[in-house]
Formats: C-alpha cells, structure tokens, sequence
C-alpha cells in the first residue's frame, strides 16, 4: 500500500512539556530510579530476557486453547493472526504485550498507539532475534466495572455516549443500545457496526473490532475473563487471602518512591482481588474471621472461601496491583508497553513479582504522537510556524508569532524621558522667574505623562486589533492540535482521522519506533 506522504519529526518527551518528571527520569537512566524496574527497554536487552522468562509447555497449551476458544467468535480468522495462535505452542515464540479497557470505537486515540508500539516492537525484534518469534498481544480489561471510562467518545468534537443499566465486568454486557448510538453518528462506520450488532458481549465485539483494524498485522487479543487461564492465578489468590502479601510489599516500594519524591500512580488495599459474577464485581475484604463481598450479602469463612477459589478460579478478579502479575503468569511475555502513567506504577510491583519468582517484563513507553493534517499544516505554516514550536502554551506562543512579525512590544519610554526631560528645564526656568509657577508646570508634566501612556496603550491595541485575525487563527490551530489543552492523543478517536485518511493506521505503522524514545510529529504534506 502506497502511503500518503508524511513529514516526520521527532522530539524529546521531556520538551512536550506533557509528560511527567517520573517518565522524563526514565527515559534519562535515571539512577534513583533503576531499583524499581528490571532491564531498560532497549533491543539488546531482550536477549537476557528471553533467558530469564520460564514458560512450560504445559502453560503454552492452556493458552493455546483458550485463545481458540475466544477467536471462535471472530467469522473469519486473519491467517496471520491464526498463525500467530499457533507459534505460541512453540517453545521459541514470546509475546509483546499491551493493556487497555474497552473502550467503546477505540476511545481515545492512545489505544491505537499502544498497540501499534506492540507491532513494531515485535517486527523489530524479529529483525535482531530470527531464531525467535515475537507476537503482539492486546490484553482486554474485559473485567474493570468502570463504565463511566469506557462509555463515551469524542468525534470531530461532538462526545458520543452509551447508556445501559448493565453492572459488573464490562467485557460481560451485551452491546444492548449501542445501535441506538451507532444512529446518531455522522456516517455509518462498517468495521464497528459489524462488531456491537454481531458479538454476544462487549469482549467479543472488541475483539471483532481490533482484529478488522490489526489483523493483517498478526494481533492477538486476549481475555483474562477467562475459567482456563484464572488457573493460573490460584496459588495467588490463596496467598492474598491468607496472607495479603501483595500490600506489604507493594507499601514497602511505595515509601521508597515516596521518599525519591515520585508519588504513587496506584493504592494498593489489605486484599486486592475482587469478587467476579454476571452483574458483580465487588471488592473482597477480610472482617474478622469472615471474607465479606463489599455491597451485597455475600460471606465466606476462611475455609469456604479458599474452597471457592480452588473450585472457581473464574470467580476472582485481580485489581490493578494483581492484574499485571497475572497477565505475566499466563503470557510467554518478555514487555509491557503502557503509557507514561502506566509504566510509572509498574515501578511499585517489582518486589511483588520477586515474591511469585515471576520474571519482571521490560517496561516500554508506548509511542506518542501528534498529528497534523493537510489543512493544520498549512495553516500553521501560513502562521510560519514549525510543528515543534505548537507545543508552547499560548501566551508564549502568541508572543513568539508577534516576534516572527517582526513587532516589537510598544513602548513610549524614551519619548516620556525626552518630554519629561522638556519639563524639568521648563520647571528650572520658572523657578527663576516665578516660583509660584513650578507647580503649574508640574501639573502639566504629569497630563503629558498621562497622556503619553494612554496613547501607548492605544497604539498597542490598534496594532493588537492589527494581528487579532491572526492570532484569532493560532488561537484555533492550537485548540485543534491540542483539544482541551491536552495532547491530541487523550481526547481524539480513531475515527476523526481515518475517516479522512484511510492510511492513517499504516503511516502510524510507517512511522512508530518504539526503540527511539522520542515523540513523534506526523505532518500530512
């Protein structure tokens, strides 16, 4: 497929002025900071993790067979993505993987660059590892209850929502009145239609919809919600009942982070697992010598409760401290690619994932990216600005734009000093003639002081009133780059620039280094 031209610039996380000093530390090596990860995310570090990583047949087999069972909802497997399923028997074969709710049409556009950071970091590694293979996994959140952060998208600046009564795992409601909002869109959109009135649920109708937009790229997806693979969490699930492991350790990083001035991305509780059926999702908590499930009737003694999580795995739901130990339980994985907050509170889970004698995957930043349309870029070039210099906050921004107009700020200091200066001689000539008059002089002094500023402030605005139309045109350039003042990323949907630009996946694809640590700029020429 021949692309659409693209100019591509890159720059530093830190100079976006986006991200946090916990992120910009990482990437810079920072010392403090090592003890909190494992190996830093470069190409050469996969090699001694590749031998660290211990996987067993046995491990490959049951996922093996639950990834059947899940792609059996998809009508027609992509060959790669099939073919991808079956290398992970193969005791060679490791996994990149990426995490995210179910967000409905993709939410914002930082889903599609998690994934596609897992696509080239895979394709990339192959290249340097050939004795290997690399598949790119897209773990679903099918069991988060958050509904409120999944529901909505924004597009081409109108918010779009889904209304259900539906509780519990999101991954478990039926796409129940997403038609009704498929109606109210400016366009039908196939790929998602296809998806929300053909699954059962919202994790089969999200894997629908990432597989018709990565699968010729070999994409798996993945659902922990799953009787199968929550096997594998059992010990686990013991031991945080039993003996709520996961909160000591996690406190003791936490304070040691605390005390590098690094704040905690994530609260750890006395027991973090939740209770999991159709509807429910609650937290388990201990009350005495009784496990009680949080807003319902629901009791367990010691003895019932740890019978249930032998006899129902399934039943038992990682939160988020648990969660990333458990996809790497069940996953051949050697990375987790997160964004800047994501990857900040994997910080607080080394010691937990020592504890379990589980291998700590490489920590990688997802790709982040800003993308400038034909019509944005000829208006900020019309403005004789470079792409680098919109990541300025307004007022700079204005300011550096009035410079590049060749305007000097108005100023009538020097002509204030010379009528000033008329004065003062005036004011020494009535002194010699009549000093009744110095003060007479004064007063006109000051009117002409007066007068002098206002005329100031009245040019300065004619020639503000001058530019407004320009600055008027920044002011709407930036508010398009940087919708809500935030990046691009965190509040636009898929669907705002595909729909225009059919290649807008491949020239991400074309475009994305995950090695390269830095932003990327994508320019439409």
């Amino acid at each position: 497929m021949e692309l659409s031209t693209m100019k591509i610039t890159k720059m530093d996380y830190a100079a976006t002025g986006a991200f946090s000093q916990t992120i910009s530390d990482y990437l810079s090596r920072s010392k403090p900071l090592q003890a909190f990860y494992n190996r830093f995310p470069t190409a050469d570090a996969f090699e001694a993790q590749i031998k660290e990583k211990d996987f067993s047949e046995a491990q490959r087999q049951t996922l093996y067979q639950a990834l059947q069972e899940q792609y059996s909802s998809v009508a027609e497997v992509n060959p790669k993505v099939q073919q991808n399923i079956d290398l992970l028997r193969q005791p060679n074969t490791y996994t990149i993987t990426t995490g995210h709710q179910l967000n409905i049409f993709t939410g914002p556009l930082y889903f599609v660059y998690k994934i596609i950071t897992a696509i080239n970091t895979c394709k990339q590694l192959q290249e340097k590892y050939p004795d290997y293979k690399f598949v790119p996994v897209y773990w679903m959140a099918t069991e988060d209850h958050d509904f409120a952060e999944i529901n909505h998208f924004d597009l081409f600046g109108k918010d779009y929502t889904w209304e259900t009564e539906q509780t519990g795992a999101v991954g478990r409601f039926t796409t129940q009145g997403l038609d009704k909002l498929m109606e109210e869109l400016p366009e039908p959109y196939p790929i998602f239609e296809e998806a929300y009135r053909n699954s059962k649920n919202l994790a089969d109708a999200t894997r629908a919809v990432t597989h018709a937009l990565f699968g010729e790229y070999g994409l798996v997806s993945i659902d922990g919600d799953h009787a199968g693979l929550k096997q594998a969490l059992t010990a686990v699930v013991e031991k945080e009942l039993t003996e709520q492991v996961s909160n000591k350790l996690v406190e003791e990083v936490n304070a040691q982070l605390e005390e590098l001035d690094y704040k905690q991305q994530v609260y750890s509780r006395d027991i973090n697992l939740f209770y999991l059926k159709d509807g429910l999702r609650e937290r388990i908590v201990q009350e005495g010598d009784r496990y009680e499930v949080l807003n319902t009737d629901i009791s367990f003694s010691r003895e019932e409760i740890l019978q249930e999580a032998k006899e129902h795995p399934e039943r038992f739901s990682p939160n988020v401290i648990l969660r990333p130990l458990f996809e790497e339980l069940v996953l051949p994985n050697l990375a987790y690619i997160g964004g800047g907050a994501e990857v900040a509170y994997w910080f607080q889970l080394k010691r937990l994932f020592e504890a379990y004698n589980v291998a700590f995957p490489v920590l990688m930043l997802r790709n982040s990216a800003l993308y400038i349309t034909r019509s944005n870029a000829s208006r900020m070039h019309k403005l004789g600005l470079q792409s680098e210099e919109m990541f300025m906050e307004y007022q700079e921004l204005k300011k550096h734009l009035s410079d590049q107009l060749h305007e000097e700020e108005i100023s009538l200091e020097a002509q204030r000093e010379t009528v000033a200066a008329a004065f003062a001689a005036v004011e020494e000539l009535a002194k010699d003639i009549d000093p009744t008059l110095v003060k007479a002089v004064g007063a006109e002094a000051q009117k002409a002081h007066n007068a002098l500023q206002m005329l100031e402030k009245k040019i300065s605005k004619a020639r503000d009133s001058k530019h407004e139309q320009t600055f008027k045109q920044l002011e709407n350039l930036k508010d398009k780059l940087f919708p809500d003042g935030t990046l691009q990323e965190r509040h636009d949907n898929l669907l705002t620039y595909k729909t225009n630009n059919p290649d807008f996946i491949p020239a991400l694809v074309d475009a994305f280094d995950p090695f390269d640590l830095k932003f990327t700029i994508l320019e439409e020429e």
